[in-house]
């Protein structure tokens, strides 16, 4: 079990990092509440990691805090939420917000989320019910966005930002539309699909 990676971020192309460990290059895919509060390239980095093991792939997850780490292993365990759908749904939306939506049985915001249906939904608001009391020990944790800086090409934020929703899960054409209704002028890939998450869930 790999469960903490401290390195150098080489790469970073969302929801996907590449992080050099002592010479040596993990992959790590990470939600967008992690990938906002992530240094410059160059920079060192300490990541909290889930490992999964599959037939056809070893993958590791990383967070930025434990309190997303134990969220994520969680949501996991509810029937039908794999990691993919566990990532996509800590990328729509901040820990906090999951947790107002269980508690408030919100099930309108959480089928606006990728790969979200009307019958996963139900299911999570009724298994997360029970184990976020086991969670509470965490809640005090959970991280608030904050967005880094840096000097890049609109076109390029715009691409990065384009792909990183279609990674979620969002089709090619929501993920366009999403993006098009922004005013992106001066903001970074992050900042771009953090608003384009926003809208999207909001939206009815």
């Amino acid at each position: 079990m790999i469960g903490r990676l401290k390195g150098t971020l080489l790469e970073k192309q969302a929801p996907r990092l590449l992080l050099d460990v002592n010479g040596v290059g993990y992959e790590v895919e990470v939600p967008m509440t992690t990938l906002y509060r992530l240094p410059e390239l160059g920079q060192n980095v300490t990541l909290h990691t889930h490992f999964v093991v599959r037939e056809d792939a070893q993958l590791l997850y990383g967070f930025f805090e434990k309190a997303e780490r134990e969220l994520f292993r969680q949501l996991i365990k509810v029937n039908g939420v794999g990691p993919k759908m566990a990532l996509a749904i800590l990328s729509g939306m901040e820990g906090a917000e999951f947790v107002r939506c269980v508690q408030d049985h919100d099930i309108n915001t959480l089928v606006k989320l990728p790969g979200v249906g009307k019958k996963t939904a139900e299911r999570l608001l009724v298994e997360m019910q029970d184990r976020l009391k086991e969670f509470s020990q965490w809640l005090p944790q959970l991280p608030s966005t904050m967005p880094t800086t840096g000097k890049r090409t609109e076109k390029i934020e715009i691409s990065e930002a384009e792909s990183a929703l279609i990674a979620l899960g969002y089709r090619p054409q929501e993920a366009a539309k999403a993006i098009a209704a922004l005013n992106t002028e001066g903001l970074r890939s992050e900042d771009i699909i953090k608003q384009a998450l926003r809208n999207m869930v909001k939206a009815s």
